[in-house]
């Protein structure tokens, strides 16, 4: 309970931090054109990746191994999942580019 405490108190220490640094790269996406859709998709992606690896050292930390494979196997698929559109569209931009 305490492990769950303190994670939990140190990420709400960075919360503003992170808004912080969430702000700046829409700003930079802004100026550079990028569509925000994709940026969203990556700090999706990203968020998933640090909430899936917190719970799975905190079921190790509790001495559940076995649960913890499962939530980063889990998380993994998340994000396969939501880099696909990204993916679909990188292959085909790199098909138009291919003379052909």
């Amino acid at each position: 309970m305490l492990i769950v405490f303190t994670g939990s108190a140190i990420f709400l220490f960075l919360v503003d931090q992170i808004y912080q640094i969430i702000s700046m790269i829409q700003k930079l996406a802004a100026n550079a054109k990028v569509n925000l859709v994709y940026v969203e998709t990556i700090l999706k992606i990203i968020g998933i990746a640090y909430i899936a690896e917190f719970a799975a050292q905190i079921t190790k930390d509790a001495g559940q191994g076995a649960i913890a494979s499962k939530i980063e196997l889990g998380g993994k698929i998340l994000i396969l999942a939501m880099a696909i559109p990204i993916l679909t569209v990188m292959i085909e931009t790199i098909i138009r580019l291919i003379p052909g």
